[in-house]
């Protein structure tokens, strides 16, 4: 058996087991008696995985993490997505691209770094909840996180590195008018306010530019109002979800928005942030000593909960995560352990 086929075995025997967000114990259950049985030290937090080489936590420079939960199969699926289907070196199964691939290649990367004595300084974090960003994935290990200098996040994309990703940010709207018979003209037509509220949301310009990353967007994504034809609506509510970068902050789009509408705003989060690395930072001369094209990502990951340095590189395609008959390459795995070894050594032998 080759070593590639020993971790593309273990990817068909967790996508045969179903995690959905937030239901990954039957999922995580496997692989904390594979780690354990490879004779790794597993620190388990709800359905998030720590691992190490020798049961250490503190002292860890890297954290490689990825996730192991997935989002409902969609209906045009050919086949079962929770029966891995294997054929010329395609693996076909739901998660297999979102994250799994990752996920198997972290862990061998890891254990070639522990067979060479290199994993002292390094944490892998297997992690649940990412899909729906839940109180009990990442963020519940957190404070397990305090010494570590640099993220490396699986995901999707190509194996090359996302140096930067937008943030999230989800508010509820209330436009507040005065209900009255509409035969009679009376009452303030909330639906008019929220109108006017949304015609200025859209007029919205950002002026400072990101190097990795688009303006920021805010749409409005939902309304409700009304009780009756008859019947001027008192409250509108609307929805708006506004995507943020690296030059303006949930807080700040949150201000900005403040400032244009009348309608009340509440946001429903600020912790889903837009993550950049810092210019100059010695992650960049790494990769420009490969030969990786660093960009800035659309997509959120766990980097969004990560207070630190951060990059996201993983094995296949972003454009086949969330999608019927979702694949991944037996080649790209084998590439992403090689490359994820190769990166993470590079990275040991810097000043992070």
């Amino acid at each position: 058996m080759s070593t590639s086929e020993k971790y593309i075995n273990l990817l068909l025997e967790m996508l045969a087991i179903p995690a959905l967000s937030r239901k990954e114990e039957l999922r995580a259950d496997k692989l904390d008696k594979w780690l354990k049985n490879e004779g790794l030290h597993v620190k388990r937090i709800h359905n998030n995985l720590l691992v190490t080489s020798d049961g250490n936590l503190d002292n860890k420079r890297i954290l490689l993490n990825s996730h192991i939960d997935t989002v409902p199969g969609s209906e045009d699926w050919n086949t079962d997505p929770f029966v891995p289907k294997r054929e010329k070196g395609q693996i076909t199964a739901l998660g297999s691209n979102d994250a799994g691939a990752s996920v198997v290649s972290l862990i061998a990367a890891f254990q070639d770094l522990a067979m060479k004595g290199l994993s002292s300084e390094i944490l892998l974090l297997i992690s649940a909840e990412e899909e729906v960003s839940g109180k009990k994935g990442i963020e519940a290990v957190l404070p397990n996180l305090q010494n570590i200098k640099l993220a490396i996040v699986g995901e999707p994309t190509g194996m090359q590195p996302a140096v930067a990703e937008r943030g999230l940010m989800v508010i509820d709207g209330l436009a507040r008018g005065r209900s009255g018979h509409a035969a009679r003209d009376e009452g303030i037509n909330a639906i008019y306010i929220a109108l006017e509220d949304i015609r200025k949301i859209r007029e919205i310009s950002f002026q400072n530019k990101s190097d990795w990353l688009p303006d920021p967007i805010v749409s409005v994504t939902m309304i409700d109002a009304g009780t009756g034809h008859n019947v001027v609506p008192g409250e509108c509510k609307f929805v708006i979800d506004a995507r943020s970068n690296d030059q303006y902050s949930n807080k700040q789009i949150l201000e900005i928005l403040e400032q244009t509408c009348i309608s009340e705003l509440t946001p429903r989060s600020l912790r889903l942030k837009s993550s950049s690395l810092p210019p100059g930072h010695p992650v960049f001369s790494v990769i420009e000593k490969i030969g990786f094209t660093p960009f800035g990502s659309s997509t959120m990951s766990d980097m969004a909960l990560l207070s630190l340095p951060s990059i996201k590189i993983g094995p296949g395609d972003s454009a086949r995560s969330h999608t019927a008959n979702e694949y991944i390459m037996e080649s790209e795995i084998e590439d992403a352990i090689s490359l994820y070894i190769l990166l993470i050594e590079e990275f040991l032998n810097i000043e992070l």
